[in-house]
């Protein structure tokens, strides 16, 4: 028999995130490599477990292999528990069907026995593709407070970006009396985070009447929420103030790597009081050249740095030559950058090479209607000596 669980984490982490281009053509969003050590799932994770909800399903779908593989027991993360932990729950065969998961509701659907088997009363559902610290737990507790049967995240965003969300519109009270799934003329400005809390008992039956529906889309932000809305369901907002990120895109990417640089970006990765916890990947030091030079710049284990480093992020494991200059850039794991080339406003991919006198991307003032025009070498890529890689442009990779 399992102990039972107040609360149980439903991370949704099979997203293909086509947004990504070449960094996800072979391994899903969440497992791209993030601020110079981690992937960005490790997020989400070290969140849940510094929230004290140590019982956690990992839905996985889409080039699930590394993802699965990084997870592993949970161990990082203190999930390797004998009651709890860390579960990865891919879609599978059932004794008369099976099917993908076809929707963010049909996921946790397909999960219910999971969630069952813990008895739980509550069910957090969370996303594996964002960049934030959030205490879990006080959310829970204003969920209680409020009796609610679902409590939706908030982030308060200005007025002119609101249309590109999901925005809940609720009194004073936070209670919420109407959902707008990106609308053109947006009546507030709170925006939800994909980060929902529900009773279980309430979003079980919501659930198993989705599923039933033929013409459902099985999406929460389509189907679960608005139906709860309209049968009169106790809904209420929780209210976030920190930093949070979607890095569905290049450009948001790039600028979460650029945030972990900026003291005032308030992405703060060295708070001890909560951690970010990630795989060890057990590299040795990094080692700093004669010829280096370095400012404001992450360097990670494993590295060795000849070359000219400026306000960039280098992964674990990378190799920057003599005469090679890097700025405002992401070298992700394993990459060799050799002498005289030239990287700026660009994101390398992992196990990449660029060759003597590459010039990969260009120098930019500002964003361009609040996009970056960001450089893209995929993983394994090999750009020949003398190549040149305009801004926003992305170079397909290979296997060297």
């Amino acid at each position: 028999m399992l102990a039972s669980k107040q609360c149980v984490a439903m991370l949704l982490a099979g997203g293909q995130g086509t947004r990504l281009g070449v960094l996800t053509q072979r391994v899903a969003k969440p497992a791209v490599p993030f601020g110079g050590k981690y992937r960005i799932i490790d997020f989400t994770l070290s969140n849940t477990i510094n929230s004290d909800i140590d019982t956690i399903g990992v839905l996985t779908q889409y080039q699930p292999f590394e993802l699965n593989q990084y997870i592993g027991n949970g161990q990082p993360w203190d999930l390797d528990r004998l009651e709890g932990g860390a579960f990865v729950l891919p879609p599978y065969q059932k004794a008369k069907s099976g099917e993908w998961y076809k929707g963010t509701a049909n996921a946790i659907y397909q999960n219910i026995d999971f969630i069952d088997r813990y008895n739980a009363e509550y069910v957090l559902i969370l996303s594996g593709d964002h960049i934030y610290k959030m205490d879990y737990s006080k959310m829970l507790a204003h969920h209680i407070e409020k009796n609610a049967d679902c409590t939706i995240a908030v982030l308060d965003v200005p007025i002119e970006e609101a249309s590109r969300f999901g925005i809940m519109n609720a009194d004073k009270d936070g209670a919420i009396f109407e959902f707008e799934e990106k609308p053109k003329n947006p009546k507030s400005t709170k925006a939800s985070m994909g980060i929902y809390i529900f009773t279980w008992a309430k979003l079980k039956k919501y659930l198993i009447m989705d599923e039933e529906d033929k013409n459902s889309h099985n999406d929460f932000g389509k189907n679960i929420i608005p139906s709860m809305l309209n049968d009169g369901q106790r809904m209420f907002t929780y209210d976030f103030s920190g930093y949070w990120k979607d890095v569905g895109t290049i450009s948001s990417l790039w600028e979460a790597n650029m945030d972990v640089l900026n003291a005032d970006s308030g992405l703060n990765l060295s708070d001890s009081r909560w951690k970010i916890y990630a795989r060890n990947m057990a590299e040795p030091p990094h080692f700093i050249g004669s010829n280096a030079t370095i400012s404001n710049a992450i360097i990670s284990e494993g590295c060795e740095i000849d070359g000219e480093i400026v306000n960039s992020v280098i992964f674990q494991g990378a190799h920057v030559e003599k005469g090679a200059v890097i700025r405002d850039s992401i070298v992700m794991p394993g990459t060799i950058v050799r002498s005289g080339a030239e990287i700026r406003h660009a994101i390398i991919g992992w196990n990449a090479e660029i060759k003597e006198s590459a010039k990969i991307g260009e120098y930019q003032e500002s964003a361009i209607k609040g996009e970056w025009q960001i450089a893209v070498v995929a993983p394994d890529a090999v750009m020949p000596a003398g190549s040149i890689v305009k801004a926003g442009e992305m170079v397909e990779g290979g296997n060297k």
